[in-house]
């Protein structure tokens, strides 16, 4: 099979394509990385012109606009990438009868919620950034009622720039202190891990079996903590001496209102493909061997 992965440079493509320089994959299998010079999500004629001039059996959506505070001033852009464009490779996906593996997020809920949020809860996003991920998952949806799947995760970070892990390690090189929200909470998510489990999936007999149910499941390493918990692991795994401080949310304004709880039940998604899920600071002690 032919098997695009969108968002080469992202950190969850880079994720996968290391993890397939290791490992062993099906030898009829083939992998190929767009990026945006291939496709471009904000140009809806890119994505026409690529998807039909390159036929595949399988397409894995890793990219999309991910920056939540600039979203609030960008939102046609983030509608654009988040939306419009998940909606034409779905659209292009079901006419070819290609299968379809959507990344989505848990902002798409509000936080109010003090238990894990279940695949079937009624999402009820709080910014830009989130509704316009809500618009895609919706989009598959109704271009796919078959041969989809939708993956919701949680406070992805990885080896690779721009996620909260290298914000940390940055900002302690530079500072003796940090405030770090300590009153919102989640499942850090090893981009490494949700890559492997793509991977699984990908291979899965239920996957690969024609005229499924398009679904949805949530993805995130086990067990749940605050930023500033997560901050606190981060700087004591890396041996950085820093002092951590917990500031409250009012206390720290951002463009963007954020879920208070956005801890994800993954019970589906074990039980549906058989996966064992790490738990998140057995995971974060890996990816910081790895960046030290």
């Amino acid at each position: 099979m032919k098997i695009l992965i969108i968002g080469n440079n992202g950190q969850l493509g880079q994720s996968i394509k290391k993890i397939l320089l290791s490992a062993e994959i099906n030898e009829e299998d083939e992998f190929i990385f767009s990026g945006r010079e291939d496709l471009d999500l904000a140009d809806e004629e890119s994505i026409s012109a690529y998807l039909n001039d390159n036929i595949f059996e399988i397409i894995v959506n890793c990219a999309g606009y991910t920056a939540v505070d600039k979203a609030e001033s960008e939102e046609e852009l983030a509608y654009q990438i988040n939306h419009l464009a998940i909606s034409k490779i779905a659209e292009i996906s079901n006419k070819q009868k290609v299968k379809l593996i959507h990344i989505s997020t848990d902002y798409i809920f509000d936080g109010v919620s003090e238990k894990a949020y279940l695949e079937s809860d009624d999402p009820s996003p709080l910014n830009i950034y989130g509704k316009s991920k809500l618009a895609g998952e919706v989009a598959v949806f109704s271009a796919m009622q078959k041969n989809a799947i939708i993956i919701r995760t949680s406070g992805l970070y990885s080896e690779y720039s721009n996620n909260f892990v290298d914000t940390i390690l940055r900002k302690a090189q530079k500072f003796d202190k940090l405030n770090v929200v300590s009153d919102q909470y989640s499942s850090p998510t090893n981009a490494s891990d949700l890559a492997k489990s793509i991977i699984h999936i990908i291979n899965h007999k239920k996957f690969r079996n024609n005229d499924q149910l398009t679904q949805i499941y949530h993805y995130s390493n086990y067990g749940v903590c605050s930023w500033f918990e997560f901050a606190t692991e981060i700087l004591e795994l890396a041996n950085i001496d820093c002092q951590v401080n917990p500031i409250e949310t009012k206390d720290y304004l951002t463009a963007a209102k954020r879920p208070k709880n956005s801890f994800l039940n993954t019970d589906k998604i074990v039980k549906d493909f058989g996966l064992e899920i790490p738990f998140w600071k057995d995971s974060l002690k890996v990816s910081i061997d790895n960046l030290l």
